[in-house]
Parts: C-alpha cells; structure tokens; sequence
C-alpha cells in the first residue's frame, strides 16, 4: 500500500492533476454546467435520463450521481411513471465509464471524493437493481466501467449496432466494479471472468448474444422505440417487453457470437484457480488467439488481475447488494495503491500505455495482499 502522501512524491503521478484539464477538457466545476450534465424530465406515463456529458462521452461523475438517485427513487414510487429510460445524448456513447481523472486527482489531493463518489455511485447502482418499475437502458455507444453499472442491472438492456461493451478496469490498476462482482459471474461459462480480466470490446450485436443487452435494435429504429415506449398508456412490466421484443425481431441479425469458436477454450482456461494457471493453461492451448491473450493479461496490473479474480469468484455466490458493499470496500484500498494513479497516468493523461505496476509480475503478489482488499473497513462500510 501506498499512503497518499507518497503518492505525492510521484512526479508521475502528479502530472495528473498538472494536464488533466488541458487534456481532458470538461471537469466536475461550475455548478451552472453540473444542472445540464444530466437532464431529467417525463413524457406521459414515462421518466427519462439523459446523461449529457457528449465531450466527455457522458462520463459519469458525483454531481449527475446525485441528480438522478433521488430522482429515480421518486419515479419509482409514483403510480404515474410506468417506465422509466435513460440514454446518453450523442452518436458516440451512453456512458464511457465514471469520471476516474477526476477521482484520481482528488485521490493525489487527498480529498473525500475518493470515498463519496463510489460510494454514491454503488447505491445508484443498487437502486437501479432493485427498481420495481420497468427500466430500459438504451445503450447505444461505448458502454463501460460505470456506463455498465448505470444499464446492466437494470431489467432491460437495448444494444444497437454502435454499442461498445468493455470493462477495461485492469488496465488502469483497478477492478471492474459498479456490480461487476454480481454480474459478470452469470454470465455463460466463464465468459465473465474472460472480459473481467482482458478487458475484451464487445460490439453491435455481440453485446447481446453475450448476455449483457437483453435487446437488439438498430439505430434506424431507436428513435422509433423510444417512441413507442414513450407513448404506453399502461407500461407494465410484460407490455414493455413485448414491444421491445417486437423491436428486436425485426432488428435481430442471422450472426453467431464472435467468441463462439473459442468458448471451449475460454471455459477450460478460465477455469483454472489462479491467473499464474489461467496463463499456463493459455500457453498450453497453442494457439494464436491464446497467445493474443496472454499478450493483453501481461499488460494489465497484477494486482488487479489478482483481486479481479477472487473478486469473481466471491460475487458469484453473493447477491447484487453483497457484491456492491465488497466492491465498496476494494475501491477504498485501490485508492491507496499506487497502481490505480499510475493507470490513470498511463492510459488517460500521458497515453504512453506503459504503466509501470507495483508490484511488477504476478509472483510478486502476494495471497495476503489480494486477501487485504476484502478485509471489513468499520465504520466506512457501505450501507445500502
């Protein structure tokens, strides 16, 4: 671990907060902006969320955060909002992550956002699983890290051909959160475990067949759903499925998954106990995308490998609120882990895509290490 005021001494590290703005452009600033970043309103029988962030391709940060949960929550109690849709405004994303420059600026800083904004975040999160209303995310555009969190477990996901589909977290010295731990675990095989730790893109259709949309519409006809949704006299659970259903038979491709010849593969490699054998059993395989695979795992934080793992493996046997007050508790050791800013440094400032992880190799980490991001933190636990 590595105290914050260590972290200072990282000229690395603190070029972070010297080129973010430059780099990144919009920030969490003036409060003016912070009002229009996510835009609420209702039609008929319906409440929409439109995160309008189109620079940052609708990154998600603290201010919309605090927007939409008590909004949500209200709409789920009115008996006049039958559905409820949220989508990002642009043609490129509905929401390409959380805003982690901004959380590792303030984590350099010291500041509490480290602590709030996941927090607040993970409770949108569960909200969102636990809504009685039907809730339809229209994921159109890159979908990832805290976009995922804001759909995938919501009742019903709408890819398009345009959608993006990522949990690229190991790449930044972090793990794939926001419920990641609930829903990766279910999907087939262990496909979960193989996005989890590779950081795999899922595009278009694909995104459906591998479990995370419920639905395929294409963009022509996006327009034409959120109409027909919009326009529901009685959206109950079952009439909101049928037209999304109906949409989908007309849009849905003749086309196989993408990973379907390497399922088997996935699912014998994947399956091993530790990443050390998950690699081996990759070198076994022989093959040219096995070693494409170790190329991108050799990329990532070992750490992160590491924890993802056992992260995994734990949400697979715990429920959506379980998985969520776990995760709260590793987002808050990452906070002190060099790996998380030298990610941030690496991929998103610098771009130089050449982290140097501390540790270094996989050997290096230690059992006791990945056990410490699970260990209870008192009076900071998450409450839901």
């Amino acid at each position: 671990m590595y105290p914050l005021r260590q972290l200072y001494r990282q000229s690395a590290c603190l070029r972070i907060a010297t080129f973010t703005r430059h780099l990144i452009g919009a920030r969490m600033c003036s409060s003016s902006n912070h009002m229009t970043e996510a835009l609420l309103e209702t039609k008929n029988n319906a409440g929409i969320i439109t995160m309008n962030r189109p620079k940052a391709l609708n990154a998600l940060n603290l201010p919309m955060i605090r927007k939409i949960y008590p909004q949500l929550k209200q709409w789920d109690m009115d008996p006049n909002i039958g559905v409820i849709l949220i989508k990002g405004t642009g043609d490129k994303a509905f929401c390409a992550g959380g805003d982690v420059r901004a959380i590792a600026e303030a984590g350099l800083r010291g500041e509490d956002l480290t602590k709030d904004f996941f927090r607040e975040e993970y409770m949108l999160n569960y909200a969102i699983g636990t809504l009685k209303t039907p809730y339809v995310a229209l994921i159109h555009g890159i979908t990832m890290g805290g976009g995922v969190g804001l759909s995938v477990h919501g009742r019903y996901r709408v890819a398009t051909e345009k959608t993006t589909f990522a949990m690229p977290e190991t790449a930044i010295g972090f793990f794939p959160d926001v419920g990641g731990a609930h829903a990766l675990p279910r999907l087939s095989g262990k496909l979960g475990l193989f996005l989890a730790l590779t950081g795999q893109r899922l595009k278009g259709y694909n995104v459906k067949l591998a479990g995370i949309a419920t639905h395929y519409v294409t963009l022509e006809k996006i327009s034409a759903l959120e109409e027909a949704l919009l326009n529901l006299k009685d959206p109950q659970h079952q009439i909101v499925q049928d037209v999304l259903n109906d949409f989908d038979k007309q849009c849905s491709p003749n086309q196989r998954f993408v990973l379907d010849e390497h399922m088997d593969s996935i699912n014998r490699c994947f399956s091993q106990s530790s990443v050390e054998e998950i690699i081996s059993a990759l070198e076994e395989e022989g093959s040219p995308w096995a070693a494409k695979q170790i190329e991108n795992l050799n990329r990532m934080s070992p750490t992160s490998l590491k924890v993802t793992l056992q992260q995994l493996e734990e949400g697979s046997r715990l429920d959506l609120g379980e998985c969520l007050k776990m995760e709260y508790r590793m987002s808050q050791t990452f906070m002190e882990n060099k790996d998380f800013y030298e990610g941030i440094r690496a991929v998103l400032v610098d771009k130089d895509n050449s982290p140097k992880w501390n540790p270094s190799s996989l050997k290096e980490v230690s059992k006791e290490s990945v056990e410490s991001y699970f260990k209870p933190i008192g009076e900071r636990e998450l409450v839901l």
